[in-house]
């Protein structure tokens, strides 16, 4: 049953045909959204107004359930154009997904699709009807928690089951989540950024720069961004070889987000950089990129309490003195302390003082744990693009 037929019937006997049960033991029932049947993951919450369908394919949340804590998710529908992972038809990304009110009806010209038919078509399976103020306040006072999120037509849960299964997950902390989102061969892309009565455009011309981006579990529109500043760009396997990224010529080497432990996905991932910063390759790395970027030199990962998940994230940019509002998805942080002196920090959260940004200082090499490539989220970091191209520039020149 779902929410508008339960509130038809009057409310007399709900039938509560989705739970989100955790790990610790507690039943949080609401009514099934999207696929039937259960998954489980680590819960975290977003707090973007925007974007819940980019969110929903960002390969970096492989491994967890999402937490909305904006109440409208799905009034604007779904699309073709919106989604986050190459392949568009793949399913890496989230394992649920828990919203407060029920989808309404799509309100947009670019909809082809309602929230709930879609989550179907991708097997993703929902919650809604709940206090998700509720579940926030807890995620913030006592972490991410593990859980199973289970949808029954039926309303029949063997919630005994349910829990032991959530108990037993290892959860994300020492687990390598690459694997299950990099791509399996090596490909070229020259689509650019989108715009309104055209779409996403073609790279024009011919690239004045080559850029290898190794795919940890990259998001289309970094992609497009690297294409639109001008670059031919190759996308490599997360476990490609140095010498068979440097058989390939780049001006470049771009390290994309991606989902789990950084120190588990670093041991096969950090040697591969370290060899390219010793050729001296200008590199660029976001998110879980600039987590491997800073195992790569030495420095250690961390695991947060809640991660940072959302588009309003303020983060300080030392290098121009400015604050800019910015879009972040992760559960693990560099430890600043750990840094080596070669690595100067460079940008820092305000929200929790913790590190966002770092560059060496001998070699033309930088990285950022935020989400310049806005999808979705603000515009503000776009010129950190830019920045990798006037490094390669600069290498070129010397």
């Amino acid at each position: 049953m779902s929410l508008d037929q339960a509130e038809e019937t009057g409310w007399t006997t709900p039938v509560h045909t989705g739970v989100l049960v955790l790990a610790g033991g507690a039943v949080i029932e609401g009514f099934g959204l999207g696929a039937v049947g259960k998954a489980v993951g680590e819960v975290c919450f977003n707090t973007a107004m925007t974007g819940y369908q980019e969110i929903l394919t960002d390969p970096s949340y492989a491994g967890q359930i999402v937490t909305f804590t904006f109440p409208h998710i799905g009034n604007v529908g779904v699309n073709d154009e919106d989604i986050e992972t190459v392949d568009l038809t793949a399913c890496a990304g989230v394992r649920g997904v828990v919203v407060g009110a029920p989808a309404s009806e799509p309100s947009s010209h670019r909809a082809t699709r309602h929230l709930d038919v879609w989550l179907k078509a991708r097997g993703i399976v929902g919650l809604c009807g709940i206090d998700t103020r509720a579940l926030t306040t807890l995620i913030r006072e006592k972490g991410m928690p593990n859980a199973v999120i289970a949808h029954a037509a039926d309303g029949a849960f063997d919630l005994p089951a349910l829990r032991a299964e959530a108990a037993a997950w290892p959860g994300i902390d020492g687990m390598d989540l690459v694997p299950s989102v990099t791509t399996p061969k090596r490909y070229g892309w020259d689509e650019t950024t989108w715009r309104l009565g055209k779409g996403y455009g073609k790279r024009d011309g011919t690239a004045k720069y080559r850029v290898v981006a190794i795919d940890y579990g990259v998001k289309r529109n970094i992609l497009r961004l690297l294409a639109e500043s001008g670059c031919d760009v190759i996308v490599a396997p997360a476990d490609a070889a140095a010498e068979a990224i440097l058989a390939l010529k780049p001006d470049g080497v771009f390290l994309s987000n991606g989902p789990g432990d950084p120190a588990e996905t670093g041991k096969y991932a950090a040697p591969v950089i370290r060899d390219l910063l010793e050729r001296k390759v200008p590199v660029f790395g976001i998110c879980l990129g600039h987590q491997m970027m800073a195992l790569a030199v030495g420095a250690k990962t961390k695991k947060m309490p809640q991660g940072h998940h959302g588009a309003n994230h303020p983060v300080k940019d030392f290098t121009t003195g400015k604050v800019e509002i910015v879009s972040m998805n992760h559960g693990f942080a560099v430890d600043r302390d750990s840094l080596p002196a070669n690595a100067a920090e460079t940008h820092r959260s305000l929200f929790d003082g913790s590190n966002c940004g770092i560059a060496l200082r001998d070699r033309p090499a930088f990285s950022v744990q935020h989400h310049p490539e806005a999808s979705p989220g603000p515009q503000d970091s776009h010129y950190l693009f830019r920045r990798f191209v006037e490094m390669m520039e600069k290498a070129r020149t010397a």
